[in-house]
């Protein structure tokens, strides 16, 4: 990370309608790569998230033109894989028992790691220009969280075609397959922010955060274990295999991938 990144904030939060709203906006980086440090900022914004008993509602979005390019790449190289992956895991399940609602306003990019953390949103609004995919097979790897969670979003079909073959998709097509609730004709937040005016800051908070672990009951009761076992798979079996440190190495060194199918 360049020193004037490093001294940026990973992200910011702005309380709004007395607290009911939190508006966090990802960033530290070019492409608001979910590195190490953004995720220990997230995970830190919402354990306090889950203490502050009048929020009804958080909005997430990216700075800049892009939601997020990801996870960092070279945190998926042998040697820290197992770190990165138990810390954005941890994250995951961390947003799922918070049950607290939490909007996606995605512009631009939403790519890898990012689009596993949106899947798990409430509801995710995108304007027409906006783009979705699932690149990590692209780099000889897979995207273990999207392997357990996308199908329940957007059917088995459109998730094994995401992750299998890595291409990235319009907001019309994830609007189509599920992915996307809400098209937006202008600034994703804005609609997010109205969404959550209009439909949850007039309930009660406390009953928000139970109709949600209600809802979300058996991802609650299944995500960790499923979690853990396409964990093991990433790091036991595909981490072993040539071609998935290759094409790591390879996107790193901005060069096409030598494949030996091992």
């Amino acid at each position: 990370m360049a020193p004037d990144q490093a001294s940026q904030p990973a992200l910011a939060i702005e309380r709004l309608d007395d607290g009911a709203i939190w508006r966090i906006t990802l960033g530290g980086t070019k492409g608001n790569i979910l590195d190490g440090r953004l995720m220990s900022s997230l995970s830190e914004a919402l354990t306090a998230a889950v203490t502050d008993r009048h929020l009804k509602a958080i909005v997430l979005e990216g700075q800049g033109p892009h939601f997020s390019f990801g996870a960092s790449v070279p945190e998926h190289l042998p040697a820290t894989a197992a770190g990165m992956l138990a810390q954005f895991h941890g994250l995951l399940l961390q947003l799922v028992d918070a049950s607290v609602i939490v909007l996606a306003a995605v512009r631009g990019q939403c790519l890898g790691g990012a689009l596993e953390l949106v899947t798990l949103c409430h509801r995710v609004f995108a304007p027409k220009d906006a783009r979705f995919g699932q690149p990590e097979i692209v780099l000889g790897v897979f995207a273990p969280a999207a392997s357990v969670v996308l199908a329940a979003r957007v059917g088995r079909g459109a998730a094994e075609d995401l992750c299998l073959s890595g291409r990235t998709i319009g907001a019309e097509d994830a609007f189509r397959i599920g992915l996307v609730d809400d098209l937006t004709e202008g600034d994703p937040a804005d609609a997010a922010m109205a969404y959550a005016r209009a439909h949850l800051v007039p309930k009660s908070a406390s009953s928000l955060r139970h109709a949600v672990r209600a809802v979300r009951s058996d991802l609650r009761a299944t995500l960790p274990g499923r979690l853990r076992a396409v964990e093991r798979l990433y790091l036991d079996e595909l981490m072993a295999t040539a071609d998935a440190v290759e094409g790591l190495q390879a996107f790193l060194d901005k060069r096409k991938p030598a494949w030996r199918d091992q």
